[in-house]
């Protein structure tokens, strides 16, 4: 105990300032080093959990970053748990001890060790007695040290933020968090198998091991939605890793924050995959010309554009094949060139053609037209700078935009998309803005981007005239030294180094180097679209489980949702253990995925709590009264159990009230929550209201039902009016 003391004491400054002295690994990048540090501060009481000991006699200590000693000899004093020899600590059996003779768990708080376990895995003779162990120390050991660990962390309370599971990663775990970097893996996994931490542990051990690759693109997490994102943000600054954007399908889109979900039906309507040709319609309708001729009256006179003027002009914005608003710069270049002809005639005629018209003239009149506010007007009106935002809204408020847009939708599902402008944008319309975006592109980026060069140097000007207002050069000799020009150079380099995480979130077109997406089962065909173009080298890893679909649009096969984009090129791995459930709720979820899905293999639970789930019928107006007496009961004062109500939507805010219970903070005791709310979520104790109402909110609605029986790590009960739930049958 003292010698394990001593060499955890040696991990950390004599500075007593808590930053640690030993230096952190220098190959990482500036980045990673802030992100080292937030690691230290967030994870103190747990950076070191364990160590190993080969039958060769050596021993390292294991936590969650690498550090070496100060000096000369670079001593390693803590591997990190994402280095390949650090791998046997999580995969080493007795049966295959690879090479080590025992697994140390440990136990620190506050920087001291409170308790250790030993697991030997090699224990023959002749591995003993070149390690001075003696049969009686292995005999006194219990060989379920790693078992024990483990049941410690799922048995603890919950806090309202998600742990990282450093310490306990089991082996099907281990094998998909370090497995190779390139293509699509699918992890498919039931309720409590660990999909999510698998997800979050795999960012971290691919910013590791390919740093060099992935640290200036970033890494993409896509999470359910912000309660969720919430819950698990200090998992990944824990691990030391900030290179990741965390990020719900509805804050994708740069501009548009939608919380706001449609109507299943409409929903459904909005996730389909032929949306995409709506979308592109809806664009081709702007781009439709004039049948007859646009008169236009100038300050240069009465000018007229005949139609097969304008046919000329919309063949060259198709030509180029271009995004519609970058292709917009052909189109009025040929529209004032023929305006200006136009305005030559004009001239060169009323001088009886004997004086020329020369190319600096004709260069003159185009600007004087570009200049017209009548022929701005026009121009603009045939083909308009748009916004993606202004694209779909003039779409859904128009009738007339919807039918030629979507002539094979029925007439029903038209008026279900046309709503009036202003309205809010829902989680459904983000793939729709996306895909408009992607048709439209970003207007003449070049001169945006001279602009944007002008303002720095303007800018950097200002800064300097401020700095030498007053002041004698000979005072200010290395101010005389700097130009604006320097000054602005300066400033783009420190906007450079600022967080991958912050420059990517803010750039639609960013592709990042790898993508996670947790709940993946939820994305509808227009949601791929979306995601895909977020990662064109198709580097992803997607968790999730089909038989928790409730999106109306959501998968429902593997392989249908990712075909169109990838063909057969991805790779599944499941999780098989459930981690989370009690056999005791397990078994209440079970019955529903056989009515999900009778060749569903459900996962299996490990523990059993004892206690049985509770179900209490009530009269509809003392649903409230019964909710507030259920919660008292399971959460009696001074406890530190987190328990969570979940309701039909209809049902949310009148329990809310009645509990005065918030909806998003975790860290409160009690929480109302519909079910996608509570997706990826766990909690000690659920309570469950009205399970058949929540299975008839919408077509699968069956699967919300499983979702939520399979929420709670230590109790469940069930509440309901009227007739007896179909799950308790």
């Amino acid at each position: 105990m003292r010698a394990e003391t001593l060499a955890l004491r040696d991990s950390y400054s004599a500075k007593g300032d808590g930053t640690p002295g030993g230096r952190v690994q220098q190959d990482i990048g500036w980045s990673h080093h802030n992100a080292s540090l937030t690691a230290l501060n967030v994870a103190e009481d747990r950076l070191c959990f364990g160590r190993i000991d080969t039958t060769d006699g050596e021993s390292m200590h294991i936590g969650r970053m690498g550090m070496f000693e100060e000096g000369a000899s670079d001593r390693q004093l803590l591997m990190d748990w994402r280095a390949p020899s650090a791998r046997p600590f999580y995969v080493a059996t007795a049966a295959h001890p690879l090479g080590l003779l025992r697994r140390r768990h440990l136990r620190i708080r506050r920087r001291r060790l409170e308790s250790l376990s030993d697991e030997f895995l090699d224990v023959s003779a002749e591995a003993l007695q070149r390690a001075g162990i003696s049969p009686d120390e292995v005999a006194a050991t219990s060989g379920l040290a790693g078992e024990s660990a483990l049941m410690t962390a799922l048995n603890a309370p919950r806090t309202g933020r998600m742990s990282d599971i450093v310490e306990t990663i089991q082996s099907e775990q281990d094998t998909i968090i370090r497995s190779e970097r390139n293509g699509v893996l699918v992890v498919q996994g039931g309720p409590g198998t660990g999909k999510t931490a698998v997800a979050l542990h795999r960012a971290a051990y691919l910013l590791y091991t390919f740093r060099e690759q992935l640290a200036s693109r970033g890494v993409l997490l896509i999470g359910p939605n912000r309660t969720f994102l919430s819950y698990i943000g200090q998992v990944l600054p824990s691990l030391g890793e900030n290179a990741v954007v965390l990020s719900t399908l509805g804050d994708l889109f740069p501009g548009v924050s939608a919380t706001a979900a449609d109507r299943p039906e409409v929903a459904r309507i909005k996730g389909r995959r032929s949306m995409a040709g709506m979308v592109a319609n809806a664009l081709l309708d702007r781009q439709r010309m004039p049948k007859t001729a646009v008169v236009i009256e100038s300050g240069l006179g009465r000018l007229v554009l005949q139609p097969e003027d304008l046919k000329r002009a919309q063949d060259r914005g198709w030509a180029g094949r271009i995004p519609h608003n970058r292709a917009r710069a052909a189109v009025v270049r040929y529209l004032l060139r023929r305006l200006a002809r136009q305005v030559k005639e004009r001239q060169t005629s009323g001088l009886g053609g004997e004086i020329p018209f020369t190319a600096e003239d004709m260069a003159q009149v185009v600007a004087d037209l570009r200049e017209d506010e009548a022929v701005q007007s026009a121009l603009h009106g045939l083909w308009p700078l748009m916004t993606a935002q202004r694209l779909l809204s003039d779409l859904y408020a128009s009738p007339r935009r919807l039918a030629f847009a979507a002539p094979d939708l029925q007439e029903r599902a038209r008026d279900l998309l046309h709503r009036e402008p202003g309205a809010p944008w829902t989680i459904s319309d983000v793939p729709l803005l996306d895909e408009a975006a992607e048709l439209l592109g970003e207007p003449r980026l070049a001169d945006q981007a001279e602009a944007e060069r002008v303002a720095a140097r303007e800018y950097a000007q200002g800064v300097l005239d401020m700095l030498n207002d007053g002041q004698d050069e000979t005072d200010q000799p290395l101010l005389s030294m700097i130009s604006a020009a320097d000054l602005a150079a300066l400033r783009e380099e420190q906007v450079t180094l600022s967080s991958t995480a912050e420059r990517a979130a803010q750039d639609r077109e960013w592709t990042y180097g790898h993508v996670v997406v947790d709940e993946a089962q939820e994305l509808s065909p227009m949601a791929w679209r979306m995601v895909i173009r977020r990662c064109p080298a198709r580097s992803m890893t997607l968790v999730g489980d089909i038989a928790q679909t409730s999106d109306p649009s959501g998968a429902t096969s593997w392989d249908r949702a990712l075909r169109p984009h990838v063909g057969d090129r991805w790779r599944l791995a499941e999780l098989t253990v459930n981690y989370r459930t009690p056999l005791e709720i397990s078994r209440v979820a079970d019955r529903v995925l056989r009515r999900i899905d009778r060749t569903l293999q459900p996962p299996e639970a490990v523990r059993s709590t004892g206690v049985q789930p509770w179900w209490q019928e009530v009269s509809p107006e003392k649903l409230a009264d019964a909710t507030v007496h259920a919660v008292r009961d399971e959460l009696p004062p001074g406890g530190q159990e987190h328990l969570a109500v979940l309701v039909p939507y209809a049902l949310r805010d009148e329990l809310a009230d009645a509990l005065r219970a918030g909806h998003g903070d975790l860290t409160d005791r009690v929480v109302v929550l519909t079910v996608p709310e509570a997706k990826g979520l766990e909690f000690d104790v659920v309570i469950l209201v009205e399970p058949d109402r929540i299975e008839d909110e919408s077509p699968r609605g069956l699967g919300d039902v499983y979702v939520a029986l399979t929420r709670a790590t230590q109790r469940l009960g069930v509440l309901w009016t009227g007739r007896q739930p179909r799950i308790a049958r």
